[in-house]
């Protein structure tokens, strides 16, 4: 009697490569994360990227209800990152205002609020319970605080008319004439 040996099969080439590329792609994938964390936040003397911020209703440019970075060229730009969540964003809440209805009038600097890894209803009521009118908008899939690298709120940058960064803050503001005498620095 001859027995017949079926020789063992082993995972088809086509399975090992796709292993393979998946798991190479992961690598690469917590590579990059882990480098841009180590990175740190965006530095002064950076320029920054143009973004478009999507505006809540009432908090609209020119009537517009998203808004480019570069339709504030030749601008200074006070870019916020706020969330009704956070305690700290509450203490500067009424200087980040006042301020901007100090600038305003002029027109040589924007205040852009955005509204970091929030919900549309508590962010409208934070708003209004601030008395917010400088423009502001939810950052739709983190894709504005990641150009940032923002670590948590709140996060003020500067930026000045030709699109650098000059001054971040980190934490809230403690009064207004701090923030004047940040904007201050690049106005003629």
């Amino acid at each position: 009697m001859t027995e017949t040996t079926n020789p063992k099969r082993g995972v088809p080439i086509w399975v090992q490569i796709a292993i393979w590329l998946f798991i190479a792609a992961l690598l690469a994938l917590v590579g990059v994360t882990l480098s841009k964390r180590q990175q740190g936040t965006v530095q002064p003397g950076d320029t920054i990227p143009n973004f478009t911020l999507p505006l809540f209703s009432g908090y609209e440019y020119e009537g517009q209800n998203e808004v480019k970075l570069s339709a504030f060229e030749g601008k200074l730009v006070v870019l916020n990152f706020w969330a009704s969540w956070c305690k700290p964003c509450e203490q500067e809440a009424a200087e980040l205002q006042e301020a901007w209805e100090y600038y305003e009038p002029n027109g040589d600097v924007v205040f852009l609020g955005v509204d970091y890894v929030d919900t549309e209803p508590e962010a409208r009521a934070y708003l209004k319970k601030f008395g917010i009118t400088f423009f502001n908008g939810p950052d739709m899939g983190t894709k504005i605080s990641q150009i940032f690298r923002v670590r948590g709120v709140p996060e003020t940058y500067f930026i000045d008319q030709s699109g650098t960064l000059y001054y971040v803050k980190v934490g809230p503001f403690v009064s207004v004439d701090e923030i004047k005498s940040i904007i201050d620095q690049k106005l003629p």
